[in-house]
């Protein structure tokens, strides 16, 4: 089966700069052991690697380079927000250059990265850490189902055979 809308597909990816080759991966599913899970064209995934997964069999590997416009999006200036510290799970452990998620008053959390320290306060980027970066994605399928009707409704992918149980 090919990976299309409304399928899922499991894979294993390490991803990195593409403009440094010997740069070490930022993220690499191996090292957790686990393959990530997918529901195609319900903006799980970046549009890139969604596009890339397109019409994969479980099986393939291959390597696609993104664009940020494809990725995360180009850098914007003017994202810098000063937070009290009382809002960090970690504050005394954070140093300029970090990331750490930050609750968001609706409930939901954003990744952002710390830009400055101050006494009270953490001055925190809200760009994704990886904006405005072209990616280097090495992949490998490992499995393409079709999405069971649960996992539809819910609009992600569910572990297994997709259906709810318990």
């Amino acid at each position: 089966m090919r990976a299309e809308k409304n399928s899922v597909v499991s894979f294993h990816y390490s991803v990195r700069d593409a403009a440094d080759a010997a740069a070490e991966p930022y993220d690499d599913s191996h090292q957790r052991g686990e393959p990530m899970l997918a529901l195609l064209g319900h903006g799980q995934l970046v549009p890139g690697v969604e596009k890339a997964l397109t019409g994969r069999e479980a099986g393939e590997t291959f390597t696609v380079d993104i664009e940020p416009a494809e990725a995360y999006g180009e850098r914007q200036e003017g994202l810098l927000q000063r937070v009290p510290k009382k809002y960090f799970q970690d504050a005394q452990k954070l140093k300029p250059g970090m990331t750490t998620v930050l609750q968001t008053k609706d409930g939901g959390q954003r990744l952002v990265t710390v830009h400055k320290v101050g006494m009270t306060a953490i001055d925190v980027d809200h760009n994704h850490p990886l904006a405005g970066k072209t990616l280097h994605f090495e992949i490998e399928v490992t499995d393409v189902r079709e999405a069971a009707p649960e996992e539809l409704q819910h609009g992600h992918a569910h572990p297994g055979d997709g259906h709810s149980h318990g």
